[in-house]
């Protein structure tokens, strides 16, 4: 009989164990969650060479189009340093154009399918050349 209490109150221990312990790992997962998408406590800021040669991505949010008048500006400019200094990668040529690789990838995408540039090489290695 006194078997059968303990095992009882072992019972509703472990239970109320697990109960607070799965409260805690939800909780923790939706502060998770909260802090990644920005709604709660800011996540500390990561700053890295990107953040700071992008000033053309600074006047929008991430993920936010940009302005046709913007991207065709990126574009022409982009056309012209491929026109002035061929055979450049594209690390060399957004850091004369102070901007990111990222924010010339579009422009060089739309180039390329145009025609107005091609390309040598793969990856990092490639080479911009007028077309």
């Amino acid at each position: 009989m006194a078997t059968a209490n303990f095992d009882r109150q072992i019972r509703k221990t472990i239970e109320a164990f697990v109960e607070e312990l799965s409260a805690l790992v939800r909780a923790a997962a939706v502060q998770s969650v909260t802090e990644a998408f920005g709604a709660g406590a800011a996540a500390p800021a990561r700053r890295g060479r990107a953040a700071a040669a992008a000033p053309a991505a600074r006047g929008r949010s991430k993920g936010q189009k940009r302005a046709p008048e913007a991207l065709a500006e990126l574009t022409d400019k982009l056309l012209a340093a491929v026109k002035s200094t061929p055979g450049q990668r594209m690390e060399e040529i957004a850091k004369g154009l102070g901007t990111s690789t990222s924010e010339l990838t579009l422009p060089a995408k739309k180039l390329i399918a145009e025609k107005k540039i091609k390309t040598k090489g793969e990856r990092r290695a490639t080479k911009y050349y007028p077309g």
